[in-house]
């Protein structure tokens, strides 16, 4: 990790402390820890310095981002929306609206993106929230689920059909005719502000649909999606790195005829398969990184892989560590049991391990030999 990551990842572990389990439990961020990460600009690390941000590359903010994960799933969901957000308008958008709401991102506002709805998941194709253009406004009308941070979020960005094509739009969190309906007791990532969404005629002006005009629904998804999936897929890592860390020091410690744990070769083997986890998914995400930085047009293949391949080891490497620390592992709250429950979601979100399956293969398909 560069020094400079370094001290904002120490900052992190500053803000967060040891509260996630508490967070968990309450499934709610507490105010002042949103804002001292958002007022920071270390929701959105990748946004330019020139609107605001920290400026970081793709392999610095993603272990940035694993370090977050490593202490609480759902600061580094919070970071996925932000990064999905400030990534699609720095991509959408033109000039004029980067430069007014880009500042806004990296220095204390909240966004959340909303992309889901309850009959279009995987197939987004199938989106039914409409956004019509009325003189200098825009009128929207739709639901959305379970649309992460959406709970704290000052700004929503709503995407749908527009005509012919398809849109995104900025909506304030507070403008009429939005609801928001928090999702109770969610199966993982509980502090993240999931929540239901309804556009009931909301308005707003014409020049907060990003790029001003409708837009192929492919591209909007993909400019979105590919920040969401990497940030996902580091995000993995440090679940991997924070189980990996529990099971060795349980395993060091805790005795059982006579010697600690991790000296009998079946438990040795779990902590074994956590590390390759670890080491798998950690090499998937730097691959992805470096395809990013570097501009390759296997940029995109390459995120959805190591999303793909990050969220199996979460699984797996869970499962393996919750196995070694058994009974002590199994409180409510504990770090490896939110990682186990938080993992588990990670091969449903930004594209379940199905769609990922078949958007690789789709690759193959199109380019191998």
């Amino acid at each position: 990790m560069a020094d400079g990551v370094t001290d904002l990842a120490a900052r992190v572990s500053e803000v967060v402390g040891d509260r996630a389990a508490e967070w968990d439990r309450a499934g709610l961020l507490p105010v002042e820890v949103r804002h001292a990460l958002a007022t920071e600009g270390l929701l959105c690390p990748q946004t330019p310095a020139r609107y605001g941000g920290l400026g970081l590359n793709s392999r610095d903010a993603g272990e940035l981002t694993a370090h977050a994960g490593s202490l609480c799933s759902s600061v580094r969901s919070v970071m996925t929306s932000q990064q999905m957000v400030a990534g699609s308008v720095e991509r959408l958008g033109d000039e004029e609206q980067r430069a007014r709401y880009l500042p806004r991102l990296a220095g204390g506002e909240i966004a959340a993106a909303a992309f889901s709805e309850p009959g279009a998941g995987s197939d987004l194709s199938a989106m039914a929230t409409t956004i019509r253009a009325e003189g200098d406004t825009v009128v929207v009308d739709g639901r959305k689920t379970w649309i992460t941070t959406s709970v704290y979020a000052d700004l929503l960005l709503v995407f749908g059909r527009f005509g012919d094509a398809a849109a995104a739009v900025v909506i304030p969190a507070d403008a009429p005719g939005v609801t928001v309906d928090r999702i109770p007791d969610p199966l993982g990532c509980r502090a993240a502000g999931h929540a239901d969404l309804v556009f009931d005629g909301v308005r707003v002006p014409v020049d907060a649909v990003l790029g001003g005009t409708g837009l192929p629904l492919p591209l909007l998804v993909t400019a979105a999606l590919t920040h969401g999936r990497m940030s996902v897929a580091w995000g993995c890592v440090g679940i991997l790195r924070s189980c990996l860390a529990e099971a060795t020091r349980h395993a060091r410690t805790r005795e059982q005829f006579g010697v600690p744990i991790g000296r009998h070769q079946l438990v040795a083997r779990h902590l074994a398969e956590t590390y390759t986890a670890e080491r798998i998914a950690t090499h998937a995400c730097e691959h992805a990184s470096d395809r990013w930085d570097a501009g390759s047009p296997d940029m995109v293949a390459a995120t959805v892989l190591a999303k793909h391949v990050s969220a199996a080891q979460a699984v797996s490497g869970s499962y393996a560590a919750l196995q070694v620390l058994a009974s002590a592992g199994a409180r409510d709250g504990h770090a490896v049991a939110r990682a186990h429950r938080d993992a588990r979601l990670m091969e449903i979100i930004e594209g379940s391990s199905e769609m990922c399956t078949l958007i690789l293969a789709d690759h193959v398909l199109a380019t191998a030999g």
